[in-house]
């Protein structure tokens, strides 16, 4: 099968390695002016791993879409919308696959990312999420985990599947695609949290943070119409430990680095997500206390350590 990736940062690279490891032909794109491809060009390698030489490397968007079956998209969240409107221009999107393996919901309209494909490019695609927990550093040692493809057909879901399962990944099959792009999406909020938490030097409140943060999203995926149990599976409680615990957490290090007074320079996508669960709370009337706290934090100037103490030593009351 011809799979294309679409963005050459460390996830979109490892997917394009590890696609070609399970025995499919790989092209990976990235922009001319990108110092990512630049570097893979001229070394094929990043921090983390060495490209096989069958993995073509291009940059033209048009050659990467056009001889692909799917396509697999790895690029800042923020971006997609516009990425997607150029993607359209092409006009060789039609009957193709597009899978997004990102974690994150359109900050001004709180959108999930498949809603926004449904808005640019229409009916004409099948539309699935690749989440769930794993890092690149762990993948490329060896080490499995399992993750979730979902979609809103299911033997559409069942093909990725099958066509990407390995030893190194087991893959289980999504049947909630807003459950899992919501879930997937807030863990990486819950990550920030943690960081900040680890911070503060109250890293034993992580316990806290994960009972209750799973909790609040669940409240918030049933009022959109999702199932509330799927936050207990793979896209966003099972993700926890990759993203409350690891040293290797964009999120969590964003999270530790701000209330520390340091700079995290690398994407942590659950900054904007923060204001698009903001904008999810008015929209569906829905109580997101620890989402909330993070907005003071992060877009109010609120000072870190009174709003988590605030949050989590409030007086007493029912746990449920």
């Amino acid at each position: 099968m011809k799979i294309s990736v679409l963005g050459c940062g460390r996830w979109g690279t490892f997917l394009a390695w590890y696609v070609n490891k399970v025995g499919h032909q790989v092209m990976l794109w990235g922009r001319d002016n990108s110092r990512n491809f630049q570097r893979l060009q001229e070394t094929r390698n990043n921090d983390y791993l060495a490209l096989p030489e069958d993995v073509e490397l291009g940059s033209s968007l048009e050659q990467a879409v056009s001889i692909a079956e799917i396509i697999i998209i790895s690029i800042s969240a923020q971006e997609l919308r516009s990425f997607l409107k150029t993607l359209n221009t092409l006009n060789v999107i039609a009957g193709k696959t597009i899978i997004l393996c990102m974690k994150g919901l359109e900050a001004e309209s709180g959108k999930r990312l498949s809603q926004v494909v449904g808005e640019e490019i229409g009916k004409n695609v099948n539309v699935a999420v690749w989440v769930g927990p794993g890092h690149v550093q762990d993948f490329v040692a060896g080490i499995p985990n399992c993750m979730v493809i979902g979609s809103e057909d299911v033997e559409v879901t069942k093909q990725i599947a099958q066509a990407f399962n390995s030893d190194l990944i087991r893959f289980y099959y999504g049947q909630d695609l807003i459950g899992n792009e919501i879930g997937a999406a807030t863990k990486n909020v819950m990550g920030l949290a943690a960081g900040m938490l680890d911070g503060l030097k109250y890293s034993s409140l992580k316990g806290s943070l994960m009972a209750r943060g799973t909790r609040e999203i669940s409240h918030l995926i049933r009022a959109m119409g999702g199932n509330d149990i799927t936050i207990y599976g793979l896209s966003h409680l099972g993700d926890y430990e990759a993203t409350l615990f690891s040293p290797h957490s964009h999120n969590r290090k964003f999270g530790q680095a701000l209330v520390e007074g340091e700079r995290f320079e690398k994407l942590a996508e659950g900054v904007s997500t923060v204001k698009a669960l903001k904008e999810l709370s008015i929209q569906y009337d829905v109580e997101l206390p620890i989402s909330n706290a993070l907005y003071k934090i992060l877009y109010d100037n609120h000072d870190a350590k009174d709003t988590l103490e605030e949050l989590f030593l409030r007086p007493l009351k029912f746990e449920f």
